[in-house]
């Protein structure tokens, strides 16, 4: 069983994914997460109040299993499989977050600082939160599918308007990263 507490080669992830995305085109579906929050506010009866939310949610149930098998899938890693919650991180990385405020920097997937209750009582870092959240979502619909969409299966199916959105991921991430970053924190 430690095989599986290991961090897989990316070999055995590419080709997972690369498989999935392979018989997904071969039954004519496309793999996306942010489309499936039409298709909730659909199934709740947004269609009844705005157009975009009218159609057939039913051909798209299918992709819920993806929301699903992330939350299930998500939870079982968590909670049974890590072993070590902290990750390798560069140490002049750790540095600049421990500068920025992140002091848990390295040692947990998600910053304290952000992903923890405390954030209620911190008004700039709660603001900060929706208003990133608001982006993400509008920008995702916006770009017509999310970051995974695009770059996985956007591009497996050689579309020009993922390569394009998947380049304006990269510039948007590194002007965050590197611009926008050090001045918010």
């Amino acid at each position: 069983m430690n095989w599986i507490y290991e961090p897989w080669p990316w070999y055995v992830s590419g080709f997972m994914i690369a498989l999935v995305m392979f018989l997904l085109i071969m039954v004519g579906k496309n793999f996306g997460m942010s489309g499936n929050l039409r298709t909730i506010c659909s199934i709740c009866g947004g269609g009844k109040k705005v157009d975009f939310f009218r159609f057939n949610w039913k051909a798209q149930r299918w992709n819920l299993t993806v929301v699903l098998g992330a939350i299930i899938g998500g939870f079982i890693a968590n909670q049974f499989l890590s072993v070590d919650p902290s990750i390798d991180l560069h140490t002049e990385t750790v540095q600049n977050l421990q500068t920025l405020g992140f002091e848990n920097a390295g040692a947990t997937y998600m910053p304290e600082k952000l992903f923890s209750t405390t954030v209620f009582s911190d008004a700039k870092l709660l603001l900060l939160l929706v208003i990133g959240g608001f982006l993400v979502g509008f920008g995702a619909r916006y770009a017509g599918g999310c970051t995974s969409g695009h770059a996985i299966s956007g591009l497996s199916n050689l579309q020009l308007p993922s390569l394009i959105a998947v380049i304006g991921f990269f510039i948007g991430g590194l002007i965050m990263i590197h611009l926008i970053f050090p001045f918010l924190f």
